[in-house]
C-alpha cells in the first residue's frame, strides 16, 4: 500500500471510529467536504499541517498523530520522554508533591497500559499489608494485579463490581485510542478467570452510592476507600498524555484511622 492509500485509510478509520460522517469531520477541521473525500480515497495528498488539523479534529492521541503523520510521509511531531529526563524535571517534582500531599493515603501515577510509574509511601505500605513487601524494582500492573486472580482479587470483597467497572473503562480506552497495546491488554484482562462472570453480573439491587467503593479486607481488618483519578492538563509529550495520577481516598473513620496508625508506625 502506498503512503498516500495507507494514510487514507487511516483517517477513513478514525472518522468511522469517531462517529463523525464526511460533512461533520469537514465542518470540525474548517476543510471543505470535497476535499475531505479526495484524502479519503487518496486522490489528494495531504501537507504535514492537514494532517495535524485532522487529526485534532478528530481528538486522535498524540502516539496515534505521530501514526498518521508517518502514514503521510512525515517525520512524527510528538515526543515521548522519560519521566526521569532531565526536560521533565519540573513535571516529576509535581507529581512527587501531588503523591506526597496525598499521604498517608495511597497514591500511584501509571502510564496508558496501568505500568506502576510512581507511588507514595501509602499505597506501599497497602500493598504490603495485603500481599506483602515487593523487591525494589519489581514491575507492577495495577491492572493485572486488580483483575488477575492471586493478587488483590482474594483481598477485595466486592471485586465483581469494581472488575467489571475497571474492565468496562479499558474497553472505552481502547476504542478511544486504537491501539495494539491497549488491544492486548484488554485481551489479557478479558481471558482471566472469573472475568466473564464479572461482566455479566446483574447491577446491585440496593440503591448505589455516590461512587463505587473499593472495600478490602484481609483477616480483622476492613478498609473502604474510593479513587479519584487526575490527568495532566495540555500535554505537549506523549508520556505527560498518557500518564494518569489514582489517588485513594477513606470512605470511613476507620480506613482513616488505618491509614494514620500506619504512618505513625513507620516514622
Amino acid at each position: 500500500m502506498s503512503q498516500q492509500h495507507e494514510f487514507a485509510a487511516s483517517l477513513r478509520w478514525w472518522r468511522q471510529r469517531k462517529g463523525y460522517s464526511q460533512l461533520e469531520l469537514a465542518g470540525r477541521a474548517d476543510i471543505s467536504q470535497r476535499h475531505l473525500s479526495f484524502l479519503e480515497l487518496g486522490r489528494a495528498a495531504p501537507s504535514r499541517d492537514m494532517v495535524i488539523r485532522l487529526a485534532a479534529a478528530l481528538d486522535v492521541p498524540l502516539r496515534q498523530q505521530n501514526a498518521l503523520l508517518v502514514a503521510a510521509g512525515f517525520a512524527p511531531v510528538w515526543r515521548q520522554t522519560d519521566l526521569a529526563a532531565p526536560e521533565l524535571v519540573q513535571i516529576r517534582a509535581a507529581l512527587d508533591f501531588m503523591l506526597a500531599q496525598q499521604e498517608p493515603f495511597p497514591a500511584v501515577a501509571v502510564d496508558r497500559h496501568w505500568n506502576l510509574l510512581l507511588a507514595n509511601a501509602g499505597a506501599g505500605r497497602l500493598v504490603e499489608f495485603l500481599v506483602g513487601p515487593l523487591a525494589p524494582g519489581t514491575p507492577v500492573n495495577l491492572a493485572d494485579a486488580l483483575v488477575a486472580p492471586d493478587v488483590l482479587r482474594p483481598y477485595l470483597t466486592n471485586w465483581t463490581e469494581v472488575a467489571g467497572y475497571f474492565i468496562r473503562s479499558v474497553e472505552a480506552d481502547a476504542a478511544a485510542d486504537g491501539s495494539a497495546g491497549t488491544a492486548e491488554l484488554l485481551k489479557r484482562l478479558l481471558a482471566y478467570d472469573g472475568v466473564a462472570t464479572a461482566l455479566a453480573a446483574p447491577p446491585p439491587s440496593s440503591t448505589p452510592g455516590p461512587v463505587l467503593p473499593m472495600l478490602f479486607r484481609k483477616g480483622d481488618v476492613h478498609l473502604q476507600l474510593f479513587t479519584t483519578i487526575a490527568t495532566l492538563g495540555i500535554p505537549q509529550d506523549i508520556t505527560l498524555q498518557e500518564l494518569r495520577i489514582e489517588s485513594f481516598f477513606p470512605m470511613d473513620e476507620e480506613t482513616s484511622r488505618i491509614f494514620r496508625g500506619w504512618a505513625a508506625m513507620a516514622d
